[in-house]
């Protein structure tokens, strides 16, 4: 039986043009998973941030935008070809969340092809509704609406697992064997709200600067929790000592009340207290895209420098790594989880 694998991650604009960059935003910012308000209400917000907002991350854009296209897709498409050799029961194949290829054009093809088993691999290592869970529900969306006969089993998060942190581990070797002051993990950000809904346990402190103390149960649905866990496994593999690293959140959007510390106030910090060349990691970005590229490879490190820093050097993602590349596919081999 031929049984297929689906490479999932979050999307890019078709282009750095503003029109194309507001399409984008509009379908990501409409999604109920990412601004979880009542559809009346998120239409208005979003309206009003589609209209300076689009100009703004052109901009942004463009300053990342390769010669072959966006970053995250062509980084994607390279993991694709790279996971072909590693996954022989079949095709391999990337949709995007948002944009295209579109995880409806995906699941159609492969349908088309007669293709009745698959394994749906969000590329998120960390577990939020605004990234795992949209991207499964779309494809439950997807399957449902067009009656698809397909088997499916879905991976999961995989924040602690050894493979992964192996790889992550790996793939920042070169950089950690250079002289560095200190490294911050930074992780992309959450309203704290969206864990409150999926964490039910009031005391639960979203403050707290370690994972030690979480129960299972909340580590499960805990975003902060899972980020603070991957680096506390990343710190102790990678033989670093506790002076040595910070985690921090950034790519706050809005006026809600986002999971701390912030990067952008960790990278003030970090300069004031004489600090001067910063090493920075994105571990819940698989593939550099414009969160890494720009928001901390230019900006960031503007910031960092303009603070009183003289260096700062931001540590690539895994991307098609060969380590990352047969770790992805030992993951994927074993995810057992049902859609």
């Amino acid at each position: 039986m031929t049984h297929a694998l689906v490479l999932i991650n979050l999307g890019s604009p078709a282009s750095p043009n503003v029109g194309d960059v507001r399409r984008y935003l509009d379908q990501f910012l409409m999604d109920p998973y990412v601004v979880d308000l009542p559809w009346p209400l998120r239409r208005l917000l979003v309206s009003l941030i589609l209209i300076r907002r689009p100009a703004q991350s052109a901009h942004a854009y463009e300053s990342i935008w390769w010669d072959d296209g966006s970053p995250l897709i062509v980084l994607s498409r390279r993991l694709q070809e790279k996971m072909r050799v590693q996954w022989s029961q079949g095709p391999v194949e990337l949709a995007m969340r948002y944009g295209e290829p579109s995880i409806e054009s995906v699941l159609l093809r492969l349908a088309k092809q007669g293709i009745t088993t698959l394994t749906l691999a969000p590329l998120y290592p960390q577990f939020a509704d605004s990234t795992t869970t949209t991207a499964v529900e779309e494809a439950r969306r997807v399957i449902a609406l067009h009656d698809l006969k397909f088997e499916v089993d879905v991976l999961q998060p995989f924040y602690d697992q050894p493979e992964y942190l192996g790889a992550l581990v790996e793939s920042a070797r070169p950089h950690l064997q250079q002289d560095f002051d200190h490294l911050l993990l930074s992780f992309h950000g959450l309203p704290e709200r969206h864990i409150r809904k999926l964490v039910k346990d009031p005391g639960h402190d979203l403050r707290a600067t370690d994972s030690r103390g979480v129960s299972d149960e909340v580590l499960a649905r805990c975003y902060r929790s899972q980020c603070l866990r991957t680096a506390e496994l990343f710190a102790e593999r990678a033989g670093l000592h506790p002076g040595q690293w910070s985690v921090s959140f950034q790519s706050r959007l809005g006026k809600d009340k986002w999971i701390e510390p912030y990067t952008e106030t960790r990278l003030e910090e970090l300069a004031t207290q004489g600090v001067k060349r910063l090493l920075v990691m994105c571990p819940a970005f698989v593939a550099d895209c414009i969160e890494t590229l720009e928001e901390i490879g230019d900006r960031g490190r503007e910031q960092f420098i303009a603070a009183g820093g003289e260096e700062l050097v931001l540590v690539p993602c895994m991307n098609d790594h060969p380590r990352w590349v047969s770790s992805l596919a030992q993951l994927c081999r074993r995810a057992v989880q049902p859609l």
